[in-house]
Protein backbone atom coordinates (compact mmCIF):
# COMPACT_ATOMS: atom_id res chain seq x y z
CA UNK A 1 0.00 0.00 0.00
CA UNK A 2 1.04 3.11 -1.17
CA UNK A 3 1.73 6.21 0.95
CA UNK A 4 -0.10 9.71 0.02
CA UNK A 5 3.01 12.23 -0.54
CA UNK A 6 0.45 14.45 1.01
CA UNK A 7 0.73 12.64 4.25
CA UNK A 8 4.48 12.01 4.17
CA UNK A 9 4.55 16.03 4.12
CA UNK A 10 1.90 16.46 6.58
CA UNK A 11 4.49 15.55 10.42
CA UNK A 12 7.43 17.79 8.87
CA UNK A 13 4.93 20.68 8.41
CA UNK A 14 3.96 20.78 11.91
CA UNK A 15 7.42 20.28 13.23
CA UNK A 16 7.74 23.60 11.30
CA UNK A 17 4.95 25.22 12.49
CA UNK A 18 6.05 24.37 16.40
CA UNK A 19 9.48 25.61 15.62
CA UNK A 20 8.07 28.55 14.25
CA UNK A 21 6.26 28.82 17.35
CA UNK A 22 8.87 28.39 19.45
CA UNK A 23 11.36 31.13 18.44
CA UNK A 24 8.65 33.48 18.35
CA UNK A 25 7.02 32.96 21.76
CA UNK A 26 10.74 32.07 23.83
CA UNK A 27 13.10 33.90 21.59
CA UNK A 28 12.00 36.95 19.10
CA UNK A 29 9.13 38.40 21.72
CA UNK A 30 10.80 37.82 24.78
CA UNK A 31 14.04 39.10 23.47
CA UNK A 32 12.04 42.34 22.52
CA UNK A 33 10.23 42.58 25.90
CA UNK A 34 13.84 42.23 27.82
CA UNK A 35 15.32 44.96 25.22
CA UNK A 36 11.82 47.49 25.81
CA UNK A 37 12.44 46.99 29.86
CA UNK A 38 16.17 48.30 29.79
CA UNK A 39 15.03 50.87 27.32
CA UNK A 40 12.27 51.91 29.41
CA UNK A 41 14.50 51.20 32.80
CA UNK A 42 10.90 49.30 33.60
CA UNK A 43 9.92 46.88 36.15
CA UNK A 44 11.74 43.42 36.55
CA UNK A 45 8.21 41.63 37.21
CA UNK A 46 6.22 43.17 35.17
CA UNK A 47 3.14 41.23 34.57
CA UNK A 48 2.27 40.83 31.02
CA UNK A 49 -0.84 41.19 30.91
CA UNK A 50 -1.09 44.88 31.98
CA UNK A 51 -0.25 46.75 28.93
CA UNK A 52 1.63 50.02 30.66
CA UNK A 53 0.99 53.29 30.77
CA UNK A 54 2.10 56.70 30.99
CA UNK A 55 0.28 57.19 33.66
CA UNK A 56 2.29 58.43 36.72
CA UNK A 57 1.46 56.55 39.92
CA UNK A 58 -0.21 57.97 42.79
CA UNK A 59 1.95 59.01 45.88
CA UNK A 60 1.64 56.45 49.15
CA UNK A 61 3.13 57.24 52.06
CA UNK A 62 6.00 54.31 53.36
CA UNK A 63 4.90 51.74 55.49
CA UNK A 64 6.27 52.88 58.72
CA UNK A 65 3.93 55.76 58.68
CA UNK A 66 1.10 53.51 59.61
CA UNK A 67 -0.82 53.84 62.33
CA UNK A 68 -0.67 50.16 63.88
CA UNK A 69 -3.77 51.48 66.50
CA UNK A 70 -7.53 50.08 66.08
CA UNK A 71 -6.85 48.17 63.02
CA UNK A 72 -8.46 44.75 64.46
CA UNK A 73 -11.25 45.36 62.20
CA UNK A 74 -10.29 46.38 59.35
CA UNK A 75 -9.24 43.66 56.55
CA UNK A 76 -5.33 43.73 55.00
CA UNK A 77 -4.21 42.69 51.64
CA UNK A 78 -0.90 42.08 50.36
CA UNK A 79 1.72 39.63 48.08
CA UNK A 80 4.24 37.93 50.38
CA UNK A 81 6.78 38.81 47.64
CA UNK A 82 7.41 42.23 47.40
CA UNK A 83 5.05 43.08 50.14
CA UNK A 84 6.19 40.54 53.78
CA UNK A 85 9.64 39.81 52.71
CA UNK A 86 12.73 42.11 52.21
CA UNK A 87 14.24 39.60 50.02
CA UNK A 88 11.89 40.35 46.63
CA UNK A 89 12.71 37.36 44.23
CA UNK A 90 11.14 34.29 44.38
CA UNK A 91 13.91 31.60 43.23
CA UNK A 92 15.85 30.98 45.80
CA UNK A 93 12.38 29.66 47.08
CA UNK A 94 11.57 27.48 44.04
CA UNK A 95 15.64 26.55 44.38
CA UNK A 96 14.78 25.47 47.97
CA UNK A 97 11.73 23.09 46.58
CA UNK A 98 14.16 22.02 43.54
CA UNK A 99 17.17 21.04 45.72
CA UNK A 100 14.71 19.94 49.34
CA UNK A 101 11.70 18.34 47.61
CA UNK A 102 13.59 17.10 44.13
CA UNK A 103 16.73 16.18 43.71
CA UNK A 104 20.17 17.92 43.38
CA UNK A 105 20.11 17.50 39.81
CA UNK A 106 16.16 19.17 39.11
CA UNK A 107 18.09 22.18 41.55
CA UNK A 108 20.96 22.18 38.85
CA UNK A 109 18.87 22.56 36.17
CA UNK A 110 16.99 24.80 37.85
CA UNK A 111 20.51 26.55 38.10
CA UNK A 112 21.39 26.28 34.33
CA UNK A 113 18.10 28.06 33.36
CA UNK A 114 18.88 31.32 34.78
CA UNK A 115 20.60 32.97 31.67
CA UNK A 116 17.34 31.98 29.91
CA UNK A 117 15.09 33.49 32.17
CA UNK A 118 16.41 36.81 32.44
CA UNK A 119 15.42 36.98 28.80
CA UNK A 120 11.91 36.01 29.47
CA UNK A 121 8.93 38.47 30.61
CA UNK A 122 7.31 38.00 33.95
CA UNK A 123 4.56 35.13 32.89
CA UNK A 124 7.05 32.75 30.96
CA UNK A 125 9.62 33.36 33.49
CA UNK A 126 7.47 31.68 36.33
CA UNK A 127 5.69 28.91 34.01
CA UNK A 128 9.17 27.61 33.37
CA UNK A 129 10.24 27.55 36.79
CA UNK A 130 7.38 25.93 37.66
CA UNK A 131 8.01 23.23 35.26
CA UNK A 132 11.34 22.89 35.98
CA UNK A 133 10.77 22.65 40.01
CA UNK A 134 6.96 20.58 40.32
CA UNK A 135 7.38 18.34 36.99
CA UNK A 136 7.29 15.01 38.50
CA UNK A 137 7.43 16.10 42.13
CA UNK A 138 5.41 14.07 44.55
CA UNK A 139 2.91 16.27 46.36
CA UNK A 140 3.95 14.65 49.61
CA UNK A 141 7.48 16.16 49.06
CA UNK A 142 5.69 19.53 48.47
CA UNK A 143 4.03 19.31 51.72
CA UNK A 144 7.22 18.44 53.55
CA UNK A 145 9.22 21.08 52.19
CA UNK A 146 6.67 23.54 52.90
CA UNK A 147 6.30 22.22 56.20
CA UNK A 148 10.12 21.71 57.47
CA UNK A 149 12.01 23.68 55.37
CA UNK A 150 10.80 26.90 53.73
CA UNK A 151 9.23 28.33 56.76
CA UNK A 152 12.74 28.80 58.21
CA UNK A 153 13.86 31.05 55.12
CA UNK A 154 10.85 32.87 55.30
CA UNK A 155 11.22 33.88 58.99
CA UNK A 156 14.46 34.98 58.39
CA UNK A 157 13.18 37.19 55.43
CA UNK A 158 10.50 38.87 56.80
CA UNK A 159 10.29 42.42 56.48
CA UNK A 160 9.57 43.72 60.50
CA UNK A 161 7.44 46.96 59.31
CA UNK A 162 5.27 45.04 57.23
CA UNK A 163 4.47 42.02 59.52
CA UNK A 164 3.80 44.86 62.35
CA UNK A 165 1.07 45.98 60.24
CA UNK A 166 -0.07 42.75 59.10
CA UNK A 167 -0.22 41.91 62.94
CA UNK A 168 -2.39 44.80 63.62
CA UNK A 169 -5.22 43.79 61.60
CA UNK A 170 -7.62 42.11 61.66
CA UNK A 171 -8.50 40.04 58.31
CA UNK A 172 -5.64 38.86 56.88
CA UNK A 173 -5.67 38.14 53.22
CA UNK A 174 -2.46 37.28 50.48
CA UNK A 175 -3.01 37.93 47.09
CA UNK A 176 0.12 35.65 45.04
CA UNK A 177 1.26 34.71 42.24
CA UNK A 178 3.28 32.41 43.13
CA UNK A 179 2.16 28.47 43.80
CA UNK A 180 -0.44 28.42 46.52
CA UNK A 181 1.21 25.28 48.03
CA UNK A 182 4.72 27.08 48.74
CA UNK A 183 3.42 30.09 50.98
CA UNK A 184 0.31 29.09 52.16
CA UNK A 185 1.49 26.52 54.80
CA UNK A 186 3.72 29.10 56.25
CA UNK A 187 1.22 32.21 55.92
CA UNK A 188 -1.31 30.17 57.90
CA UNK A 189 0.37 28.72 60.35
CA UNK A 190 3.14 31.63 61.25
CA UNK A 191 1.18 34.85 60.39
CA UNK A 192 -2.39 33.77 61.17
CA UNK A 193 -3.49 34.71 57.61
CA UNK A 194 -6.83 33.89 57.00
CA UNK A 195 -7.53 33.29 52.93
CA UNK A 196 -4.40 32.86 50.13
CA UNK A 197 -5.36 33.13 46.46
CA UNK A 198 -2.39 31.84 44.52
CA UNK A 199 -1.38 30.20 41.44
CA UNK A 200 -2.96 27.07 41.20
CA UNK A 201 -1.04 24.00 39.76
CA UNK A 202 -1.95 20.34 37.51
CA UNK A 203 -2.18 17.09 39.29
CA UNK A 204 -2.26 13.73 38.15
CA UNK A 205 -2.65 11.57 40.87
CA UNK A 206 -0.29 11.88 43.55
CA UNK A 207 2.38 13.87 41.15
CA UNK A 208 2.72 17.31 39.92
CA UNK A 209 2.54 17.94 35.87
CA UNK A 210 4.88 21.28 36.06
CA UNK A 211 1.75 22.81 34.51
CA UNK A 212 -0.51 25.57 35.84
CA UNK A 213 -4.56 25.32 36.10
CA UNK A 214 -6.92 26.10 33.72
CA UNK A 215 -7.22 29.36 35.51
CA UNK A 216 -3.54 30.34 34.51
CA UNK A 217 -1.39 32.52 36.58
CA UNK A 218 -3.02 34.62 38.97
CA UNK A 219 -3.61 37.95 38.25
CA UNK A 220 -3.52 40.24 41.61
CA UNK A 221 -5.92 43.21 40.76
CA UNK A 222 -8.15 41.20 39.21
CA UNK A 223 -8.59 37.99 41.85
CA UNK A 224 -8.98 40.66 45.03
CA UNK A 225 -11.75 42.03 42.55
CA UNK A 226 -13.52 38.74 41.48
CA UNK A 227 -13.00 38.15 46.05
CA UNK A 228 -14.64 41.24 47.07
CA UNK A 229 -16.88 41.89 44.58
CA UNK A 230 -18.05 45.70 45.27
CA UNK A 231 -16.67 45.79 48.49
CA UNK A 232 -12.80 47.41 48.99
CA UNK A 233 -10.36 46.10 51.58
CA UNK A 234 -9.47 48.48 54.49
CA UNK A 235 -5.88 48.82 53.74
CA UNK A 236 -3.17 47.78 51.27
CA UNK A 237 0.59 47.01 51.51
CA UNK A 238 2.71 46.70 48.23
CA UNK A 239 5.98 48.22 46.24
CA UNK A 240 6.05 50.46 44.05
CA UNK A 241 6.19 48.23 41.07
CA UNK A 242 3.19 48.80 38.46
CA UNK A 243 1.48 45.24 39.44
CA UNK A 244 1.25 45.82 43.60
CA UNK A 245 0.16 50.10 42.37
CA UNK A 246 -2.84 48.11 40.74
CA UNK A 247 -3.41 45.87 43.93
CA UNK A 248 -3.07 48.37 46.67
CA UNK A 249 -5.34 51.13 44.56
CA UNK A 250 -8.05 49.01 45.66
CA UNK A 251 -7.86 49.46 48.80
CA UNK A 252 -9.43 52.18 51.26
CA UNK A 253 -5.75 52.84 52.44
CA UNK A 254 -2.44 51.90 51.10
CA UNK A 255 1.13 52.17 51.93
CA UNK A 256 4.47 51.05 49.86
CA UNK A 257 7.56 49.57 50.84
CA UNK A 258 10.96 50.98 49.65
CA UNK A 259 12.58 47.87 48.06
CA UNK A 260 16.12 49.19 48.24
CA UNK A 261 15.46 50.29 52.19
CA UNK A 262 13.58 46.76 53.01
CA UNK A 263 16.72 44.89 51.15
CA UNK A 264 19.85 46.74 53.04
CA UNK A 265 18.27 48.34 56.27
CA UNK A 266 18.67 46.42 59.07
CA UNK A 267 15.58 48.20 60.94
CA UNK A 268 13.86 45.98 58.37
CA UNK A 269 14.91 42.86 59.59
CA UNK A 270 12.99 40.91 61.61
CA UNK A 271 15.16 39.65 64.76
CA UNK A 272 14.67 36.51 66.72
CA UNK A 273 12.57 37.59 69.64
CA UNK A 274 9.92 39.04 67.17
CA UNK A 275 9.30 35.78 65.25
CA UNK A 276 5.23 35.66 64.82
CA UNK A 277 6.26 31.92 66.61
CA UNK A 278 9.24 30.37 67.78
CA UNK A 279 11.36 28.36 64.64
CA UNK A 280 12.54 25.54 67.30
CA UNK A 281 12.43 22.99 64.10
CA UNK A 282 13.59 22.60 60.75
CA UNK A 283 15.10 20.54 58.10
CA UNK A 284 16.64 20.78 54.78
CA UNK A 285 20.41 20.72 53.85
CA UNK A 286 20.96 24.00 53.05
CA UNK A 287 21.93 26.28 55.60
CA UNK A 288 21.99 29.69 53.37
CA UNK A 289 19.27 31.30 51.07
CA UNK A 290 19.83 29.90 47.62
CA UNK A 291 20.16 33.01 45.28
CA UNK A 292 21.36 32.23 41.61
CA UNK A 293 24.84 33.50 42.61
CA UNK A 294 24.82 31.21 46.03
CA UNK A 295 23.68 28.18 44.31
CA UNK A 296 26.49 28.53 41.57
CA UNK A 297 29.22 29.51 44.46
CA UNK A 298 27.81 25.94 46.14
CA UNK A 299 27.82 23.53 42.71
CA UNK A 300 31.22 25.13 42.30
CA UNK A 301 32.53 23.79 45.87
CA UNK A 302 30.53 20.90 45.46
CA UNK A 303 33.61 18.61 44.00
CA UNK A 304 35.89 19.95 46.48
CA UNK A 305 33.43 19.64 49.38
CA UNK A 306 33.15 16.10 48.71
CA UNK A 307 36.97 15.40 48.62
CA UNK A 308 37.85 17.40 51.63
CA UNK A 309 34.53 15.83 53.39
CA UNK A 310 36.36 12.14 52.68
CA UNK A 311 39.67 13.63 53.19
CA UNK A 312 38.62 14.12 56.86
CA UNK A 313 36.94 11.99 57.81
CA UNK A 314 40.01 9.24 56.88
CA UNK A 315 42.04 11.95 59.23
CA UNK A 316 39.68 10.94 61.96
CA UNK A 317 39.59 7.88 61.62
CA UNK A 318 43.36 6.81 61.08
CA UNK A 319 45.33 9.80 62.87
CA UNK A 320 46.43 10.10 66.19
CA UNK A 321 44.00 12.79 68.29
CA UNK A 322 46.53 15.06 68.25
CA UNK A 323 47.51 14.95 64.95
CA UNK A 324 43.83 14.51 63.74
CA UNK A 325 43.43 18.02 65.22
CA UNK A 326 46.15 19.67 63.90
CA UNK A 327 45.37 18.45 60.23
CA UNK A 328 41.79 18.71 60.84
CA UNK A 329 42.75 22.47 61.54
CA UNK A 330 44.55 22.95 58.34
CA UNK A 331 41.76 21.33 56.21
CA UNK A 332 39.46 24.16 57.91
CA UNK A 333 37.80 22.56 60.75
CA UNK A 334 37.53 25.07 63.49
CA UNK A 335 37.41 23.17 66.82
CA UNK A 336 37.19 25.42 70.11
CA UNK A 337 37.64 23.50 73.42
CA UNK A 338 37.30 25.11 76.80
CA UNK A 339 38.35 23.72 79.96
CA UNK A 340 39.42 20.09 80.95
CA UNK A 341 38.86 16.35 81.45
CA UNK A 342 37.62 15.73 85.43
CA UNK A 343 40.04 13.55 87.70
CA UNK A 344 39.89 10.16 87.31
CA UNK A 345 36.84 8.75 89.85
CA UNK A 346 38.02 7.40 93.28
CA UNK A 347 35.33 4.28 93.21
CA UNK A 348 37.23 3.10 90.07
CA UNK A 349 34.30 4.00 87.42
CA UNK A 350 33.62 5.68 84.55
CA UNK A 351 32.82 9.42 84.35
CA UNK A 352 29.66 10.24 82.49
CA UNK A 353 29.47 13.20 80.01
CA UNK A 354 26.12 14.94 79.55
CA UNK A 355 26.49 16.59 76.43
CA UNK A 356 23.97 18.80 74.16
CA UNK A 357 23.17 17.53 71.02
CA UNK A 358 23.54 19.22 67.65
CA UNK A 359 25.20 16.27 65.92
CA UNK A 360 25.97 12.92 65.05
CA UNK A 361 29.70 14.30 65.25
CA UNK A 362 29.46 15.54 69.19
CA UNK A 363 31.07 12.27 70.48
CA UNK A 364 33.72 12.56 68.15
CA UNK A 365 34.74 15.76 68.70
CA UNK A 366 34.39 15.32 72.57
CA UNK A 367 36.75 12.41 72.10
CA UNK A 368 39.19 14.27 70.09
CA UNK A 369 39.60 17.09 72.14
CA UNK A 370 40.50 15.15 75.07
CA UNK A 371 42.65 13.17 73.37
CA UNK A 372 41.05 9.52 74.66
CA UNK A 373 38.80 6.97 73.66
CA UNK A 374 35.24 7.35 74.56
CA UNK A 375 32.23 5.36 74.20
CA UNK A 376 28.78 6.92 73.06
CA UNK A 377 25.23 5.63 73.61
CA UNK A 378 22.93 6.87 70.91
CA UNK A 379 19.31 6.15 69.95
CA UNK A 380 19.87 5.81 66.13
CA UNK A 381 23.07 5.58 64.17
CA UNK A 382 23.16 4.72 60.68
CA UNK A 383 24.95 1.47 60.22
CA UNK A 384 27.81 3.31 58.36
CA UNK A 385 28.08 5.89 61.13
CA UNK A 386 29.01 2.62 63.55
CA UNK A 387 31.41 1.35 60.86
CA UNK A 388 33.33 4.74 59.80
CA UNK A 389 33.07 6.28 64.13
CA UNK A 390 36.48 6.52 65.11
CA UNK A 391 35.35 5.43 68.79
CA UNK A 392 33.29 3.05 70.57
CA UNK A 393 29.20 3.33 69.51
CA UNK A 394 26.61 1.06 71.85
CA UNK A 395 22.90 1.81 70.18
CA UNK A 396 20.07 1.94 73.09
CA UNK A 397 16.64 0.18 72.71
CA UNK A 398 14.17 2.90 74.30
CA UNK A 399 13.11 0.44 77.05
CA UNK A 400 14.40 2.04 80.20
CA UNK A 401 15.20 -0.99 82.76
CA UNK A 402 17.44 -2.58 79.51
CA UNK A 403 19.20 1.02 78.74
CA UNK A 404 20.01 1.60 82.12
CA UNK A 405 21.48 -1.65 82.50
CA UNK A 406 23.88 -1.34 79.14
CA UNK A 407 24.82 2.06 80.52
CA UNK A 408 26.01 0.80 83.41
CA UNK A 409 28.01 -1.85 82.66
CA UNK A 410 29.81 0.61 80.05
CA UNK A 411 30.39 3.47 82.87
CA UNK A 412 31.93 0.37 84.70
CA UNK A 413 34.38 -0.52 81.71
CA UNK A 414 35.21 3.06 81.34
CA UNK A 415 34.35 7.12 80.55
CA UNK A 416 30.51 7.33 79.02
CA UNK A 417 28.80 10.14 76.86
CA UNK A 418 25.92 10.25 76.46
CA UNK A 419 23.23 13.01 74.85
CA UNK A 420 20.08 13.39 76.86
CA UNK A 421 17.92 15.68 74.55
CA UNK A 422 17.54 12.13 72.06
CA UNK A 423 18.10 14.23 68.98
CA UNK A 424 19.42 17.23 67.68
CA UNK A 425 18.53 20.55 67.34
CA UNK A 426 19.78 23.07 65.24
CA UNK A 427 18.40 26.38 66.62
CA UNK A 428 19.37 28.08 70.32
CA UNK A 429 17.31 25.94 71.89
CA UNK A 430 17.69 22.88 74.65
CA UNK A 431 14.95 19.81 74.06
CA UNK A 432 13.84 18.05 77.28
CA UNK A 433 16.49 15.93 79.25
CA UNK A 434 16.04 12.30 79.75
CA UNK A 435 16.69 11.73 83.48
CA UNK A 436 17.91 8.29 83.16
CA UNK A 437 21.33 9.37 83.17
CA UNK A 438 21.08 11.12 86.55
CA UNK A 439 19.68 7.13 88.05
CA UNK A 440 23.78 5.63 87.19
CA UNK A 441 26.13 7.65 88.89
CA UNK A 442 26.92 10.54 90.78
CA UNK A 443 30.32 11.23 88.46
CA UNK A 444 28.47 13.48 86.22
CA UNK A 445 30.44 16.13 83.67
CA UNK A 446 27.97 18.75 81.89
CA UNK A 447 29.19 19.39 78.36
CA UNK A 448 27.64 22.58 76.34
CA UNK A 449 28.37 21.72 72.47
CA UNK A 450 27.80 23.99 69.82
CA UNK A 451 28.37 23.98 65.72
CA UNK A 452 28.39 26.79 62.87
CA UNK A 453 28.12 25.86 59.33
CA UNK A 454 27.53 28.14 56.03
CA UNK A 455 26.76 25.82 53.33
CA UNK A 456 25.52 22.57 54.70
CA UNK A 457 23.77 20.58 57.89
CA UNK A 458 24.48 18.33 59.17
CA UNK A 459 21.58 16.49 60.50
CA UNK A 460 18.29 15.29 58.72
CA UNK A 461 14.89 14.21 60.15
CA UNK A 462 13.62 12.93 56.03
CA UNK A 463 16.58 12.29 54.45
CA UNK A 464 19.44 9.40 55.13
CA UNK A 465 21.33 9.84 58.26
CA UNK A 466 24.00 8.07 57.14
CA UNK A 467 24.87 11.29 55.20
CA UNK A 468 25.10 13.50 58.23
CA UNK A 469 28.86 13.24 59.16
CA UNK A 470 29.43 13.71 55.08
CA UNK A 471 27.37 16.84 54.84
CA UNK A 472 28.80 18.59 58.07
CA UNK A 473 32.16 18.07 56.70
CA UNK A 474 31.99 18.96 53.44
CA UNK A 475 31.34 22.85 54.73
CA UNK A 476 34.57 24.78 53.84
CA UNK A 477 35.09 26.19 57.48
CA UNK A 478 32.57 24.10 59.69
CA UNK A 479 33.28 24.74 63.22
CA UNK A 480 32.89 23.18 66.84
CA UNK A 481 32.75 24.53 70.47
CA UNK A 482 32.93 22.46 73.25
CA UNK A 483 32.73 23.84 76.68
CA UNK A 484 33.48 21.14 79.74
CA UNK A 485 31.74 22.54 82.89
CA UNK A 486 33.51 20.67 85.31
CA UNK A 487 32.35 17.81 87.88
CA UNK A 488 28.68 18.20 89.42
CA UNK A 489 28.88 18.78 93.38
CA UNK A 490 27.70 15.39 95.28
CA UNK A 491 24.94 17.63 96.87
CA UNK A 492 23.35 18.70 93.29
CA UNK A 493 22.79 14.84 92.48
CA UNK A 494 21.06 12.08 93.81
CA UNK A 495 23.28 10.99 96.19
CA UNK A 496 22.54 14.44 97.95
CA UNK A 497 18.65 13.72 97.94
CA UNK A 498 17.75 15.38 94.44
CA UNK A 499 15.14 13.84 92.08
CA UNK A 500 16.79 12.36 88.67
CA UNK A 501 14.17 14.81 87.51
CA UNK A 502 15.47 17.56 89.10
CA UNK A 503 19.04 16.78 88.07
CA UNK A 504 18.17 16.45 84.90
CA UNK A 505 16.22 20.01 84.51
CA UNK A 506 18.96 21.58 86.33
CA UNK A 507 22.05 20.21 84.33
CA UNK A 508 19.77 21.23 80.79
CA UNK A 509 19.60 24.82 82.85
CA UNK A 510 23.09 25.36 83.18
CA UNK A 511 24.10 24.47 79.98
CA UNK A 512 21.18 26.37 78.61
CA UNK A 513 22.55 29.62 80.27
CA UNK A 514 26.26 28.48 78.93
CA UNK A 515 25.30 28.60 75.34
CA UNK A 516 22.64 30.97 75.58
CA UNK A 517 20.07 28.75 74.68
CA UNK A 518 16.69 28.47 75.83
CA UNK A 519 15.26 25.14 77.62
CA UNK A 520 12.25 23.86 76.44
CA UNK A 521 9.85 20.92 77.20
CA UNK A 522 9.97 19.76 73.67
CA UNK A 523 11.21 15.96 73.02
CA UNK A 524 12.35 13.57 70.15
CA UNK A 525 8.76 13.24 69.39
CA UNK A 526 7.80 16.49 68.45
CA UNK A 527 10.54 16.97 66.53
CA UNK A 528 9.60 13.67 64.01
CA UNK A 529 5.47 14.72 64.08
CA UNK A 530 6.24 18.17 63.25
CA UNK A 531 9.11 17.48 60.28
CA UNK A 532 9.11 13.93 59.16
CA UNK A 533 5.15 13.23 59.93
CA UNK A 534 6.42 9.89 62.42
CA UNK A 535 7.53 9.48 65.97
CA UNK A 536 10.91 9.23 64.65
CA UNK A 537 11.53 5.33 65.86
CA UNK A 538 12.65 3.15 63.27
CA UNK A 539 9.98 0.22 62.60
CA UNK A 540 11.20 -3.70 62.50
CA UNK A 541 11.77 -4.51 58.77
CA UNK A 542 11.34 -7.97 59.50
CA UNK A 543 8.43 -9.70 58.25
CA UNK A 544 6.97 -12.09 60.50
CA UNK A 545 5.79 -15.58 59.52
CA UNK A 546 2.10 -15.42 57.71
CA UNK A 547 -0.26 -17.09 60.36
Amino acid sequence: MKTSPLKTMEFPMVLLRLADWFLYQFLANSCYRAVMKVKNNGFVLKNPFITKTSHQFPLYPIVTKCNLHGRKAQTLVCDIHGGLLRNQSFFPYFMLVAFEGGSIFRALLLLLSCPFLCVLDYELKMRVMIFITFCGLKSKDMESVSRAVLPKFYLENLNLHAYEVLDSTGAKMVFTSVPRVMVEGFLKEYLSVDSVIGTELHTIGQFFTGLVSDAGLIIKHRALKEFFGDRRPDLGIGTSSFDDHLLISLCKEAYVINKEDAKCNPISEMPRNKYPKPLVFHDGRLAFLPTPSATLSMFMWLPFGIILSIFRIFVGICFPFKLAIFVGSLSGINLRLKGSAPNISPNGKGVLYVCTHRTLLDPVFLSISLGKSLTAVTYSLSKMSEILAPIKTVRLTRDRRLDGETMQKLLSEGDLIVCPEGTTCREPYLLRFSSLFAELTDDIVPVAMNTNVTMFYGTTARGLKCLDPIFFLMNPRPSYSIEILGKMPKELTCAGGKSCFEVANYIQKELGNVLGFECTTLTRRDKYLMLAGNEGVVEDKIKKPFL
